[in-house]
């Protein structure tokens, strides 16, 4: 044998028991799995839950994803993996992410007043920063915790809800429940505005700039919004608790209007994917990193637990990154701990989830 080919196939058996190795290191350790699919099981049942995807990052790789119960009951679908579930309010770390990816294009700054890139907004809406919309610290309401007004004056738009800036005419013209900084009060109207301010700070519609900068590069492929429902492949069908204690159908909704406040959905692998990638700090820099995991102040100097987009704070000495999603059919957890590089995502198909209480069991498992 020639030394030429030798070579050739010592790379070939390299590359390969490589791929052996990386292929290992992404595996959860099966003895690890019967624990955590009994683990999981049980919250199932003690919940009264249809249908849970989960997703383990351990040393910043996804080595674990299991889909359980079922995504149509009536069906007998299985929930699997591949499973297409909404987000809901976990969209809001998305948006939060390519904010801070136009602050480093220089197209955004934090403290820019949002009627720069929205003059149709009232002018009570005049000290509102980019900022204040990112940490809840804007004064908007949240659905129905104030007065909600449609904007007087409305933006044409010939996207309709594909469009966040056409979405702003539903609740414009809100009252403030104060001014801006003197307090946290969550707010998704507040995202939908932040959407729409990406989108009139970069040009290009929302959906195509995210699909740019974050979910094509993570190879997110069943990543989108949650449009009408018309027989999509995966798809969920959603369920929630009665007054009467039954868990029943609820009847499908397109959340796609909402954008950055709650309108994304994939199936676990992919949301698993996103988790890792910003615990691999592949989406954006160090210095906007920090800037996203910090807790910011109110204008008092009082701390809140509230990042950019993300809720942050310090257990057990480390720093845990975190957020949750509630909609009627459907909710979503994900919980990461960066510096030990490791985290836990959910969807469930049930709008009464407690999907918090799934992931910490699932560590109280994994320990």
């Amino acid at each position: 044998m020639t030394a030429i080919r030798f070579s050739f196939y010592l790379a070939i058996i390299l590359t390969h028991q490589l791929a052996v190795v990386s292929s290992a290191q992404q595996r959860l350790d099966p003895k690890l799995q019967v624990q955590v699919d009994r683990t999981v099981k049980s919250e199932m049942e003690s919940q009264n839950l249809v249908g849970v995807a989960i997703g383990i990052i351990q040393k910043g790789q996804v080595v674990y994803t299991q889909g359980y119960g079922l995504a149509n009951r009536e069906k007998k679908t299985k929930f699997t993996a591949k499973t297409i579930t909404n987000w809901a309010s976990n969209s809001k770390p998305i948006v939060g992410v390519r904010a801070m990816q136009l602050v480093e294009q220089g197209k955004l700054k934090l403290e820019d007043r949002i009627r720069k890139y929205l003059p149709e907004l009232p002018k009570h809406c005049d000290a509102i920063t980019v900022r204040h919309l990112l940490c809840h610290q804007s004064g908007y309401p949240h659905y129905s915790n104030g007065r909600i007004l449609k904007l007087a004056k409305p933006i044409a738009s010939d996207r309709g809800a594909e469009d966040p800036v056409f979405s702003i005419n539903r609740f414009g013209g809100s009252p403030l429940l104060r001014d801006p900084g003197l307090a946290y009060s969550y707010s998704s109207y507040a995202f939908v505005i932040l959407s729409a301010v990406l989108q009139r700070a970069d040009g290009q519609p929302l959906p195509q700039q995210i699909a740019a900068g974050i979910s094509k590069p993570l190879g997110m492929s069943s990543f989108g919004l949650d449009e009408k429902y018309e027989g999509q492949k995966y798809w969920s069908v959603g369920y929630k608790r009665n007054v009467f204690g039954k868990v029943a159908e609820v009847p499908h909704y397109a959340h796609d209007w909402k954008h950055g406040a709650g309108a994304y959905k994939s199936n676990v692998i992919d949301f698993a994917n996103w988790a890792a990638a910003l615990i691999n700090g592949k989406l954006v820099t160090k210095k906007s990193e920090t800037l996203m995991w910090t807790p910011q102040k109110l204008a008092s100097g009082k701390g809140t637990n509230v990042g950019l987009g993300f809720f942050v704070e310090t257990q057990n000495n480390t720093l845990k990154v975190y957020h949750g999603g509630s909609h009627s059919e459907a909710r979503s957890r994900m919980v990461l701990y960066p510096r030990e590089r490791h985290g836990i995502v959910v969807l469930s198909n049930c709008g009464h989830a407690e999907p918090s209480k799934i992931s910490t069991a699932i560590y109280r498992a994994l320990k």
